[in-house]
């Protein structure tokens, strides 16, 4: 079996997790659950912004799996509409690092058994390298990695047609020129009556976008849009987040790897849905024992 210190480190979120749910009335968004954990527990931002070889933040990745293992116990809800929900068992369980160690083994074996050609160690090492819906799929392409291999031109081309995708008009990529950090500007209508200029930064690559990044874009959009939007194939420092954030500056909007994919999900702008028939593990485990 793999160190203990070195694979699977999703386990020590196992009781946070519950916790957290608790503490944000039994259900929260999985971001809010990750950002309850990292409050409850003081975490530092070297914890928060620690990345996956993938580029993905490693933190919200590991709580991810957290979840997808109290998916399978019966703690939580299995639903895939961007909730995580406490079941009515999971309201009332409290786990210690000793019995989530348990959950975790049980299913680590029970998946090894599923997939007999790999020991434990490799299916946590596949685990611990991917986000749940990643393992299940893993030989699907990954529209992130289609991204970070796009030229820096190309991928700011492709978020000018997904604002466009997500209502944006006159959307224009301000090309080589990179005015002051600027890539793009367009325009969002809120209603008839209301519209206003948004300013876009496009970042393709793995690393973390840091609070200075960010507060460099700001700077150059100052007297010139009200609102602005930094897109990135990879992630924000916990910094950079307060940063787009802080009390009186204008605002800006962050979206991340996971995020983008969402949104170029939500719209089907170069993916394809496809109906695939999900093994429900918990429904067969009682026939492997």
């Amino acid at each position: 079996m793999a160190k203990k210190n070195s694979q699977a480190e999703f386990v020590k979120w196992f009781g946070p997790l519950l916790d957290a749910l608790r503490e944000l009335g039994d259900s929260g968004k999985p971001r809010e659950v990750s950002n309850k954990i990292a409050e409850t527990l003081n975490l530092s931002d070297e914890v928060l912004d620690e990345t996956l070889k993938s580029g993905g933040n490693k933190f919200h990745n590991q709580v991810a799996w957290a979840r997808q293992y109290l998916v399978w116990e019966g703690l939580l809800d299995s639903s895939k509409h961007g909730t995580w929900k406490l079941t009515d068992k999971g309201k009332e369980s409290t786990l210690t690092e000793h019995e989530a160690r348990d959950v975790f083994l049980k299913w680590v074996d029970f998946h090894r058994k599923a997939r007999e050609e790999k020991g434990r160690s490799q299916v946590i090492k596949d685990q611990e390298g991917n986000t749940p819906e990643e393992y299940e799929k893993e030989s699907s392409p990954e529209l992130l990695e289609v991204l970070q291999k796009l030229s820096p031109s190309g991928f700011e081309k492709v978020c000018r047609e997904l604002l466009r995708e997500h209502g944006f008009e006159n959307v224009v990529v301000t090309g080589a020129s990179h005015d002051g950090g600027i890539d793009g500007y367009g325009t969002l209508e809120i209603n008839p009556f209301v519209s206003f200029k948004v300013l876009f930064q496009c970042k393709r690559y793995k690393g973390t976008v840091s609070r200075a990044q960010v507060g460099d874009f700001r700077n150059a959009m100052i007297g010139r849009a009200e609102k602005g939007i930094i897109l990135t194939t990879g992630t924000f420092s916990n910094d950079s987040i307060k940063e787009a954030n802080r009390d009186g500056a204008p605002q800006i909007e962050l979206v991340d790897g996971q995020k983008l994919i969402e949104m170029f999900e939500k719209v089907e702008l170069g993916v394809s849905p496809r109906t695939v028939y999900e093994v429900n593990l918990h429904y067969f485990k009682s026939f492997m024992d």
